[in-house]
């Protein structure tokens, strides 16, 4: 399901919710909100870059960079630490 991101029409009005901007997952068969859920203010949705999927490569950097191990099934119920 897509993640939309939507903020105030006016940068002025609206909450703090709203001029910050907000995302919302949304169905693409749904229609775009026009009122900010929290205060009514008008608002439209903003145009991102699509997310793109990682290599295997950089989710493992990434995770050792965070403090998270890896292990690897050598053989039923017996596993190597990667990092």
């Amino acid at each position: 399901m897509p993640v939309y991101v939507y903020e105030a029409k006016n940068p002025q009005g609206g909450c703090e919710k709203c001029r910050g901007g907000f995302e919302v997952s949304q169905h693409l068969s749904d229609p775009r909100l026009t009122r900010c859920p929290a205060c009514g203010a008008e608002i439209v949705r903003v145009i991102q870059a699509p997310s793109l999927m990682h290599s295997k490569t950089d989710l493992h950097y990434r995770a050792k960079r965070a403090g998270f191990s890896c292990l690897k099934k050598v053989q039923k119920g017996e596993y190597e630490k990667l990092y």
